[in-house]
């Protein structure tokens, strides 16, 4: 595996897999098992990847940080957390099924950590459910992730316009004219839903800078 770029998150990063995967395997770690911090470089390795703008390691970090936040609407937070590390962890902007193939990357990795199917299985289920954000009413878990990545729509708007941009360049290779369009279609979609957040501190602390930014973008993709 070639040499991780150098991010001052990453040893931090590091000790946050080790202490999930821990918690979620619920035994300490067997010496004859894989060393953790390989699959963390590993996935460190993705999220640092050439073709990201947006969907970086200051990205996973932030997912992380807010998933703490939110720790306590969680059914299981440190399968929360796990699948925070997988949602994007293949990601290539032209294609359609990075989280599915995310996905697959956790069901196959977990297990050699010594997580359970049914653990593994969760994470999987969580990784898929961030295609559409759409978590039902009795999924804590799901609600957690969902409101920890969406939270970047909360952001302060010169931090939201930063965000947008990233967004832009990574579909550098779609022409101006369609993406706006498209990028016009996510934003009145989330704008015509009951909520954008799910938990009580979402719904509470998000909720309204979000929908305002979401709808400033919007007012200029118009005037653009």
């Amino acid at each position: 595996m070639p040499a991780l770029p150098h991010h001052p998150a990453h040893d931090d990063l590091r000790r946050r897999w080790a202490a999930t995967v821990a918690a979620a395997a619920g035994h300490a770690p067997d010496p004859s098992s894989p060393d953790p911090d390989r699959y963390a470089d590993d996935l460190l390795g993705r999220w640092a990847e050439p073709q990201r703008r947006y969907h970086t390691t200051d990205h996973l970090a932030a997912v992380l940080d807010r998933v703490d936040t939110l720790a306590e609407y969680a059914h299981d937070v440190d399968l929360v957390r796990l699948a925070a590390w997988f949602h994007d962890a293949v990601y290539l902007p032209e294609r359609s099924t990075n989280e599915e193939r995310s996905a697959r990357l956790a069901e196959r990795a977990l297990p050699e950590l010594g997580i359970d199917r049914a653990r593994t299985e969760e994470v999987s289920r969580l990784v898929l459910l961030t295609r559409t954000h759409a978590a039902r009413d009795d999924d804590a878990n799901g609600k957690v992730l969902c409101d920890a990545d969406l939270a970047i729509l909360a952001s302060p708007p010169d931090v939201y316009e930063t965000y947008a941009a990233a967004v832009r360049e990574e579909y550098g290779f779609v022409p101006d004219d369609a993406f706006r369009a498209g990028r016009a279609d996510v934003l009145r979609h989330l704008l015509g839903l009951p909520g954008l957040f799910r938990t009580p501190y979402g719904q509470r602390e998000w909720e309204a800078p979000a929908r305002r930014n979401v709808a400033a973008e919007l007012e200029r993709l118009r005037a653009s």
